[in-house]
């Protein structure tokens, strides 16, 4: 016997409201797989901020301490005329004496005199040496999409920060354009990314095989890691927090050099002094 009208029109509305629901349930997690981006856009977003927070950096002053096996030094980091200039601060986490803080402070003034009566050629010098070094960080940043294949690893959050998780490993058939660049053949790594603005908040990288470089005169090898960390320090300007490096390599194949160096970066400001 044919079951009532009514019945039907409840049937159909039992089965509309569970086909909203299932939508209300699954569509949200569809539409943020849908919204988030591929690996290699997160990594061509990042390298632009990348770029832009070193446009910024010769415009902030901080305070820098490096360790290393002997012990640590503290100086105040700041740029003077167009290229970087440290003050020796502290030794060991320990004050300067009277007599090293007036030595600093005399040798500061030195600097600032000598650059200040450069020549214009003395001067263009000076800072083509400091430009050199951004140069072959700009090269290695702008080749990290041509000789790593990221994949998005996952998400999760980092520092109070939500972020992409991205794994990289060497590109096979990646041919370096230069030296500064031919470390990242034998490279692998994983990046933590700030979803917001694409900042790295954390990388990890290490020596997977080993990489020949300065006309195969040098030859880093496997053991060799580096791991950086940047904080912000404004609305769109993120700078390094934390830097360290491991590094094992062998001079004309043969001798071995193994060393360690561990910086920390903190009290971000604008420069205020003019110099």
């Amino acid at each position: 016997m044919a079951a009532p009208a009514g019945d039907h029109k409840a049937d159909m509305k039992k089965y509309l409201c569970l086909a909203i629901l299932i939508v209300a349930i699954l569509l949200p997690p569809l539409i943020r797989a849908s919204a988030r981006p591929s690996a290699s856009d997160i990594i061509a977003r990042s390298v632009e901020a990348l770029e832009h927070d070193w446009q910024a950096e010769p415009r902030y002053d901080c305070t820098e301490r490096d360790r290393n096996g002997k012990g640590s030094k503290t100086y105040e980091d700041m740029v003077i005329d167009g290229s970087p200039y440290q003050e020796l601060v502290a030794i060991d986490g320990k004050p300067l004496s009277a007599a090293q803080q007036a030595s600093e402070k005399q040798k500061l003034q030195d600097t600032i005199s000598k650059r200040k009566s450069e020549s214009p050629q003395e001067r263009a010098q000076r800072i083509a040496k400091y430009d050199a070094q951004n140069k072959r960080n700009h090269a290695l940043a702008a080749d990290l999409t041509k000789a790593l294949d990221f994949k998005l690893a996952g998400e999760g959050r980092l520092e109070g920060h939500d972020v992409y998780v991205l794994d990289a490993r060497p590109r096979p058939g990646y041919q370096p354009e230069s030296t500064q660049t031919q470390v990242l053949t034998g490279m692998r790594g994983k990046l933590w990314i700030d979803k917001k603005t694409f900042q790295w908040v954390k990388v990890e990288a290490e020596v997977i095989h080993p990489v020949s470089i300065d006309g195969f005169v040098a030859r880093v090898e496997p053991g060799t890691r580096f791991e950086l960390e940047k904080t912000p320090v404004s609305d769109d300007v993120w700078l390094p927090k934390h830097f360290s490096m491991k590094s094992r390599a062998r001079i004309l194949f043969i001798f071995g050099k193994d060393g360690s160096d561990d910086e920390s970066y903190t009290g971000y400001h604008l420069q205020k002094r003019q110099f």
